[in-house]
């Protein structure tokens, strides 16, 4: 295989993940919306493109990594995204949390252009990103998993094929799902901590390690205590997950009140002007700062 891949998207997770297919040697051509963003991966070697017609038919492998379903929709359905361009043969990746449905819709129409598609959405925020230890969630095929799986290798560390065309997305809805209970939970342990004199930071010694240790409270109420709220990932973001999720969920008839309440809290916090900042600044609600 070629070593040239496409790569859409240079956020806070995606700068990284492109950071790393570069120093494992492959020719990234990039493609983002404000050149500004990309200045660093250009500065390390990465080929700008244009326009995402020019970048498609550029590349053998096109990954993407941006906000919104809609903007997944647009990438690559659209007259001149992705998909009319691409060289058949090219396999598509979309590592952006996205909606189920949209991952089958487009994997429907790659596979008429001859093109094989993969959903990949990923979690473990900035510092997986950075560390190259993301968890990746796939959906596609078993011969198309296998072909990419050296490429996933570079950027992740636990990944794995969850069934055909939507079933990362899915995955990933899941993740979401735990994810946003924990978080209120995380935050509520720290308040409950400091209230009774505790100091917040030996307690997380104690109890990140036994049964409610997680990902959350490791990493992110860390943040919370020392008021770092820059976004490992944006609470927009999560807002953006949590709604797809619901939806899915009510789709299913399945009862969600720990992912309803969640979204509740943090659209209030979204609705005070945070939506930019990263997910740990839920604790501000607790605190009574909104």
């Amino acid at each position: 295989m070629t070593k040239t891949i496409g790569f859409i998207g240079s956020g806070v997770m995606g700068k990284s993940m492109a950071s790393h297919l570069i120093d494992a040697g492959y020719h990234v051509h990039l493609f983002t919306r404000t050149k500004d963003k990309a200045l660093e991966l250009l500065n390390q070697g990465a080929i700008w493109e244009v326009t995402v017609a020019s970048l498609a038919a550029k590349s053998d492998i096109i990954i993407t990594m941006v906000g919104y379903p809609s903007d997944v929709e647009n990438l690559y359905l659209e007259e001149n995204g992705i998909i009319n361009n691409a060289k058949p043969g090219s396999y598509l990746i979309d590592m952006t949390t996205s909606d189920p449905q949209l991952a089958e819709e487009i994997a429907k129409v790659a596979e008429t252009k001859k093109l094989h598609s993969l959903d990949a959405p990923v979690s473990g925020g900035d510092i997986g990103a950075k560390s190259g230890k993301l968890a990746i969630m796939v959906g596609g095929t078993q011969q198309d998993f296998d072909t990419m799986l050296s490429i996933f290798e570079i950027m992740g560390e636990n990944i794995v094929l969850q069934g055909p065309a939507g079933a990362g997305q899915h995955t990933k809805m899941a993740n979401q799902i735990n994810i946003a209970s924990t978080m209120i939970g995380v935050s509520e342990s720290i308040m409950y901590a400091k209230k009774a004199g505790l100091d917040p930071e030996r307690v997380l010694k104690s109890i990140s390690t036994g049964a409610a240790g997680s990902f959350s409270l490791s990493k992110l109420a860390p943040r919370m205590i020392n008021g770092d709220y820059e976004p490992g990932f944006y609470i927009k973001h999560f807002i953006k997950d949590m709604k797809i999720a619901l939806t899915n969920a009510k789709n299913m008839g399945i009862q969600t009140p720990g992912l309803a309440l969640s979204l509740e809290l943090y659209e209030e916090l979204a609705d005070k002007g945070l939506e930019d900042e990263g997910t740990q600044a839920l604790i501000k609600w607790f605190e009574g700062e909104l």
